[in-house]
């Protein structure tokens, strides 16, 4: 869709200013000349994108959606939209009340748009960015055409908040185990640096062979002390060489690969993609997206490259005739209840209703993953953490108790 700015007169002799969505000039005379009688001028508005102030551009490149605040926006729409209120007053309110800045700058520019003529969904896509998800603005366009804002805002709203408590439960089962062995990690080290050398002078001053466990623990600490800065070095560069390789296409694919073969993790990586897939599958195909489409809008939101990348190769297949079923079956990585559930979809008809019904098996499925997952890594840190903090205890007691002997 292009825009275009106009001049009209309209039947009371006054002259109007205003923007309207077309595929091409013609489309966009013929819709404004249902609505004046005269047209005084038509132009194509060119790279409105790149005319935007370059610190939003910067701030919305850098910024990250939150999560609440965008749920609750989409809430707002539902509600107000519901009671009447024409868009372009909806968007204003909404606008004013929001706290979150990225979000208040973008619903400011889409509110000057609207008042002009111009679409919701083309608005939020444009200034908006990279900020919102892609299933928004499409769900926003289907609600347009089909003349319902208001269910398109309430079933957007519902998959998103759902897909978001999701999300964050999958994280913090991943994030969990790391952020103990990074705590535990640095409180070795603090005891290697400050503690341990303390002791090591005691025995030092003795002259006694000390036991194994004990020579061990003074010669890692000894290490550790004098070269703790490389090995700091090493680390952050460690850390930086893994960004730069998952922000590389190949290596962000390997990772994927990696993820889903690792025990426990890779099982809710999975389920996870299972049910985003008939999550966003049924809402796209609930706001009335064309199957491609919604294929497509579904592809570009899986979390995992590897299942990215097949969703987004059953698009030719299905273009080429293919029914979904048989599409997903080639791809060889949804779960076979998932892919003969979509079957039963297709040759019923019911392919919305069945994803909704398959998407909640999945929820389920993640739910009960992720507890089963920190069940079991929560006891497997715990000895991890009693074995490292006991092999310090009994190699300074051990030394203790030599030391006692030789008196």
């Amino acid at each position: 869709m292009n825009s275009y700015k106009y001049t009209a007169v309209s039947a009371s002799g006054e002259q109007i200013q205003g923007m309207i969505e077309a595929v091409d000039q013609l489309e966009a005379t013929a819709k404004i000349r249902q609505q004046y009688d005269m047209i005084l001028s038509i132009s194509e508005i060119q790279g409105r994108g790149i005319q935007m102030p370059g610190f939003l551009n910067v701030d919305i490149g850098g910024a990250k959606l939150d999560a609440k605040a965008f749920t609750l926006m989409c809430s707002q729409f539902t509600t107000i939209l519901s009671a009447g209120i024409p868009i372009a007053r909806a968007v204003k309110l909404i606008g004013d009340k929001t706290t979150d800045k990225y979000l208040k700058k973008i619903l400011a520019k889409v509110a000057e748009d609207v008042e002009a003529g111009r679409t919701v969904s083309a608005s939020f896509e444009e200034h908006g960015g990279n900020l919102l998800p892609p299933t928004f603005c499409e769900t926003i366009r289907a609600g347009e055409e089909a003349g319902d804002l208001s269910g398109a805002f309430e079933s957007f709203y519902r998959h998103f908040d759902k897909q978001t408590k999701m999300g964050a439960k999958v994280r913090s089962a991943m994030a969990y185990p790391m952020f103990v062995l990074t705590i535990a990690v640095i409180v070795v080290i603090i005891l290697m640096v400050k503690v341990v050398p303390t002791f090591t002078a005691i025995f030092e001053e003795q002259g006694s062979t000390l036991p194994l466990p004990t020579r061990i623990l003074i010669g890692t600490s000894n290490f550790i002390s004098k070269n703790i800065l490389f090995i700091i070095l090493i680390i952050a560069m460690l850390i930086v060489a893994f960004i730069l390789y998952r922000r590389n296409p190949k290596g962000a694919m390997n990772l994927a690969r990696l993820q889903l073969k690792l025990p426990i993790f890779g099982n809710i990586t999975q389920l996870n993609a299972a049910s985003l897939f008939a999550n966003t599958m049924a809402t796209m195909l609930g706001a009335g997206l064309p199957m491609t489409k919604a294929v497509t809008i579904t592809g570009q939101v899986m979390a995992n490259d590897v299942y990215k990348e097949k969703v987004l190769n059953m698009v030719g297949r299905i273009e080429e005739g293919k029914t979904v079923v048989d599409t997903m079956r080639e791809a060889e990585v949804m779960p076979d209840i998932l892919t003969d559930m979509v079957g039963v979809g297709e040759e019923t008809g019911e392919m919305k209703r069945t994803l909704d019904i398959v998407a909640e098996y999945y929820d389920h499925e993640l739910e009960q993953a992720v507890a089963k997952a920190i069940a079991m890594l929560e006891p497997a840190l715990l000895i991890f953490l009693a074995v490292v903090a006991g092999f310090i205890v009994i190699a300074i007691y051990m030394a203790m108790f030599t030391m006692y002997e030789g008196m």
